[in-house]
């Protein structure tokens, strides 16, 4: 392992892209398919892998939506976030924003909206002494106005303790026709005191962004990548430094680039705008946070400082406490200080 590795494994990370049932590991994908019935999920290792192999982002979608399929009950859910943080605590991960799409489990699946909320603050209770565990409530835009006003409904009566954040993910084109619902819905959540960190600009091009920042008052881009497509774009990110959670293997999974060398990373950063480093789905598309920062590594060419200023972006873009950002940003100093050539 040669030095630039172990400073990646040692390096203090948050994470603030991170989707639940994305988050879901193999075996735990496997378990719930096979306890189980009627789901089109493989129940057994290499056909699952094979089944996580994406053509578009369309194809990603349909996928993601069987194995939410399996999350049947609240219990799952807390199995989902207590499975996560962990994995994420053995990447010293010191704290995630962790993306729910509560209508995925309250509509789609018939749970309780009080029961889900429950599962959720269980689940972080029981992982906090590994890492701190914090949500965002995330529209799915394909379900259009219904999805919007049930989710803010939701962020509203049934918030977990933990909420800080509401988004929207889901196809982008799908939310044509509903801008003025998802508009509203972003409205309330502000008003309540929730940060606006939707997706905008994966697969869809800079008008999107546009529409995050005008229209839903975006305090941080999901994705935000193809901004690159427009020079007034890119000097208004870099003016502001609105971040920008940038996934890239998610990115090369999806089909939205061609293949890790292609990712705009590396030219936004070098145009200075602001951008962290996040994992997305990562057992789906075969990575993990630390995962990312390899590739950004090996793939695309960042050194050691670039990383840790990766790192620190992260940390100063997330809700956490200012004491708890202080600390963090002085563990990132300190490994960054360790760090000694071989």
């Amino acid at each position: 392992m040669t030095a630039l590795d172990e400073f990646i494994d040692a390096l203090p990370k948050v994470e603030l892209h991170v989707h639940l049932v994305g988050s879901a590991s193999l075996p735990t994908v496997l378990e719930l398919a096979r306890r189980h019935t009627g789901h089109s999920v493989p129940t057994d290792e290499d056909t699952l892998r094979r089944f996580y192999e994406f053509r578009d982002f369309p194809h990603f979608a349909e996928v993601y939506f069987a194995v939410n399929g399996l999350v049947r009950e609240p219990e799952d859910v807390a199995a989902l976030v207590t499975g996560a943080a962990r994995d994420l605590a053995a990447q010293n991960v010191r704290y995630v924003e962790l993306t729910v799409t509560p209508f995925s489990h309250v509509v789609a699946m018939g749970m309780p909206m009080a029961a889900v909320t429950e599962a959720l603050d269980l689940a972080a209770r029981q992982v906090a002494d590994q890492i701190e565990v914090a949500y965002v409530f995330d529209i799915p835009g394909e379900f259009g106005a219904e999805a919007a006003r049930f989710t803010i409904d939701h962020a509203l009566t049934h918030p977990p303790r933990s909420l800080v954040g509401f988004g929207i993910g889901g196809i982008e084109q799908d939310r044509a026709g509903h801008e003025e619902a998802i508009r509203d819905a972003f409205r309330a959540a502000k008003a309540a005191g929730l940060h606006s960190v939707p997706h905008a600009g994966e697969m869809s091009g800079p008008e999107t962004i546009w529409e995050a920042i005008r229209g839903l008052g975006a305090e941080r881009i999901g994705h935000g990548i193809r901004c690159v497509e427009d020079p007034e774009l890119m000097a208004y990110l870099r003016e502001t430094q609105l971040p920008l959670e940038v996934c890239p293997t998610s990115n090369v999974c999806t089909r939205q680039v061609p293949d890790i060398t292609s990712h705009p990373l590396p030219r936004l950063l070098d145009e200075g705008l602001y951008v962290t480093l996040n994992s997305d789905d990562p057992p789906m598309f075969g990575t993990t946070l630390t995962g990312e920062y390899r590739t950004a590594a090996t793939g695309l060419g960042l050194d050691a400082e670039r990383l840790a200023e990766l790192a620190r972006n992260g940390v100063r873009a997330s809700y956490i406490a200012d004491e708890r950002k202080r600390a963090i940003l002085g563990e990132i100093d300190t490994a960054v200080g360790r760090l000694t050539p071989r």
